[in-house]
């Protein structure tokens, strides 16, 4: 048997009896090189909620606009927006709602259960521009959750609708529209320091927390995400955990909704301001999904986005932590790590559960909320769904 690194000693034992873990705990685990009792840990606590079921889902990610009035150091995806009457940047597209909604039909005829939905904070698109999106997808494809609009966007909603309106009055007419739930991106690292180097213009941590809050009290579900391997070290991403796990305590005490999901994104250099930098290696991406998992304790679900992973790491995460690999994709617009450098990033149901397979866990099909989906033939039912039909 190999050796435990004599400084995780308690740390082992504290998972093993079910304690909840502090930030020493958790530099702890940074600092060690024991990569096999970190993912021997995660594993177990990964094991203790879902045995060995991993989840993935039939999704489409559809951005409208990669125009941003941002310029976040660390995005390869966005494009400045133009001066006015000026021609936009090379690259730069604003989708059409007719052709978003066209995209999410396409996706839906073929079986998906879920579309995503982010962008850029566009300038100039109106507020009935959002509206009118999630109202045309819910006519078109009336049985797809509609996941959309990060933190940062439902600010920037906010403050372009006239008259503005509240994040609440925001949320609820987006929900009246066709609106699910929300993803957790945007929350990069709560850090002032980080945010000042990285990403100073956009909206920091109190304002993230504000969305997802409010989001809560009215029962929509929301995800939540890390994005490490910048210029944040294992300090800040500790911190950043605790935050999270805090708030979750509250929500799930107080609130009608909570995190469903934890998503620790590695960042991508290529292409952005800080192209100079390395960027998370795969033993930092495995050690940082294992350590998720047992510091934010109160989440049900920790996600390996294998587009951001790549499918091989996210694949080995099945033993680190993770039970879920989010789902088909088919195109990704923020980064291009897969693809060969296009937008065409996409796993086929087969390869998923495949993949599944041979990390000796069960697959499972998911929707956007973690209920399993029962499929015949084309069509598919929620699992409590399908009983009830049954029953009848």
């Amino acid at each position: 048997m190999p050796t435990i690194d004599s400084a995780l000693t308690d740390v082992v034992a504290k998972v093993e009896a079910g304690e909840r873990l502090g930030a020493e705990d958790g530099l702890r685990l940074y600092r060690s090189r024991d990569i096999f009792t970190i993912g021997r840990l995660a594993n177990h606590v990964r094991e203790h909620l879902h045995g060995r079921v991993a989840f993935y889902n039939i999704n489409r990610h559809i951005p409208y606009t990669n125009i941003c009035v941002l310029r976040c150091r660390f995005c390869s995806f966005y494009r400045p927006a133009p001066a006015k009457g000026a021609a936009p940047p090379a690259g730069a597209y604003a989708l059409r709602v007719e052709d978003m909604v066209a995209r999410a039909a396409e996706a839906y005829a073929c079986g998906a259960t879920e579309v995503h939905i982010v962008g850029g904070l566009h300038p100039t698109l109106p507020f009935e521009y959002y509206i009118d999106l999630c109202r045309g997808i819910r006519e078109a494809c009336p049985r797809m959750h509609i996941k959309a609009f990060t933190a940062i966007e439902i600010i920037h909603f906010t403050r372009i609708s006239r008259p503005r309106r509240s994040i609440a009055e925001m949320l609820e007419a987006l929900r009246e529209a066709g609106l699910g739930s929300l993803p957790g991106g945007g929350a990069e690292i709560f850090d002032d320091r980080v945010h000042d180097e990285a990403f100073r213009n956009k909206v920091g941590e109190q304002g993230w927390f504000d969305v997802h809050r409010v989001a809560h009290e009215m029962g929509l579900f929301t995800n939540a995400t890390m994005l490490y391997g910048h210029v944040e070290g294992p300090e800040e991403r500790i911190t950043h955990l605790l935050k999270l796990r805090a708030h979750q305590d509250v929500s799930l005490r107080e609130r009608r909704a909570h995190f469903n999901c934890v998503v620790p994104l590695s960042f991508i250099p290529d292409g952005s301001a800080l192209a100079h930098m390395p960027g998370p290696t795969g033993l930092d991406d495995l050690k940082t999904l294992a350590i998720v998992r047992l510091m934010f304790d109160n989440v049900p679900h920790v996600k390996a986005f294998w587009v951001m992973h790549s499918p091989k790491l996210a694949q080995v995460s099945l033993n680190w932590g993770v039970d879920d690999l989010d789902g088909t994709v088919v195109h990704y617009d923020i980064t291009k790590r897969e693809g060969g450098g296009t937008t065409h990033q996409e796993l086929t149901v087969e390869r998923l559960k495949r993949m599944i397979l041979e990390a000796g866990c069960v697959p499972v099909e998911r929707d956007t909320l973690y209920r399993r989906i029962v499929r015949d033939g084309d069509d598919w039912a929620v699992a409590a769904e399908n009983e009830r039909r049954n029953r009848e």
